[in-house]
């Protein structure tokens, strides 16, 4: 598949996704143009900038009223909240982790009085920034998710876990143990045991590797929000681009690699 027809099927299970919503009478773009040009963000990574010149010089044709780059990503963190039509269905198991997100070097603490990410730790570096945790279902997809500075600890969202007590049953590491307190449906697992939660590591590295997630440019918190907020729909979006396939064993393998641009 070239990118053009990619980038006209993605819009095209946007729109039909989001057909009840209205065009605002002074918009120059529909709301499914506006997300769809979120979650190619997303999936392109990179600075807003570069982002805005690949658009303008590749793909202008097919958004012949794309307005400049500023209202553009305003128009990002406005339409954020249609991608909750994209999150997953909870399923009787799932799994929960956090993650850590750069927005600048750690030499650059303090700098700046715009600075919005705080110091916390993230796969055993220092990092100064914010932290995703995401509630996935046994399929691996993204049922929820929310954020916080880099400095929280995982118990922080264990309301993700409480949201879901009637439908599932939530593994996560002892990071998510809180002093008191804890829903009756999170299950704590000892590090080796329930492999299975393995299944969040395969996702963060995907969107790590493909949409370049680990490290973002982002300078407000509503940025950063939906940012976050169109990788996760994007994610279970590609992931069920061809159906959700399971092989001889029963597993289901996920991948988004041949959609990288």
């Amino acid at each position: 598949m070239s990118d053009e027809d990619f980038i006209i099927e993605l819009f095209c299970r946007i729109d039909d996704a989001l057909s009840d919503v209205a065009k605002h009478s002074q918009a120059s773009l529909y709301p499914s143009e506006v997300v769809t040009l979120g979650l190619l963000f997303a999936l392109k990574g990179g600075p807003s900038r570069a982002f805005y010149r690949w658009l303008k010089k590749n793909w202008r044709p097919l958004f012949p009223n794309l307005p400049e780059r500023t209202r553009l990503f305003r128009l990002f963190v406005s339409h954020h909240h249609l991608t909750e039509r994209f999150m997953a269905e909870p399923s009787l198991l799932g799994v929960i982790d956090s993650y850590g997100i750069e927005l600048i070097h750690p030499v650059r603490e303090g700098r700046s009085e715009q600075q919005i990410g705080t110091k916390g730790l993230s796969n055993k570096r220092w990092i100064v920034g914010g932290k995703l945790c995401l509630l996935l279902n046994h399929l691996g997809l993204v049922v929820d998710w929310d954020f916080g500075p880099a400095n929280v600890y995982d118990a922080y969202f264990q309301p993700l876990i409480s949201k879901v007590m009637a439908d599932m049953l939530v593994f996560a590491d002892s990071h998510f143990h809180a002093a008191e307190g804890d829903p009756p449906n999170l299950k704590i697992c000892p590090k080796g045991t329930w492999n299975e939660r393995m299944v969040i590591e395969t996702v963060l590295s995907m969107v790590t590797t493909i949409c370049h997630f680990k490290k973002v440019l982002h300078r407000t918190w509503d940025q950063f929000k939906a940012r976050l907020a169109y990788t996760m729909a994007l994610f279970n979006i590609l992931t069920q681009w061809h159906g959700l396939q399971p092989d001889d064993t029963g597993f289901v393998p996920l991948t988004i690699a041949e959609f990288s641009l």
